[in-house]
């Protein structure tokens, strides 16, 4: 399941994503910070659209769903993720 987040993540369509790692499901985004987008925006829009992440020094998104996430599952919080990188 994390194989498919990160490969997901990566197809994200927006020049704010950087770099997407992680190992099973413990994955991080790191996107790039402007004055108006950091981690911590990014994360409190994720929230209003219904996923929640951790801020992680400024320009990292920390992801890490319940061990028991099912594919469907993942697949809507990728559809939430880039819903609302490119709302940016």
């Amino acid at each position: 399941m994390g194989e498919l987040l990160r490969q997901e993540l990566m197809k994200t369509p927006s020049d704010i994503v950087t770099d997407v790692r992680g190992k099973g499901l413990l994955n991080a985004v790191v996107i790039k910070q402007s004055k108006d987008c950091d981690a911590w925006k990014v994360c409190l829009r994720l929230r209003d659209n219904g996923l929640l992440a951790k801020p992680t020094h400024g320009d990292i998104i920390r992801l890490a769903p319940p061990l028991t996430i099912k594919e469907d599952e993942i697949r809507e919080c990728i559809e939430i993720i880039h819903k609302t990188l490119l709302s940016f």
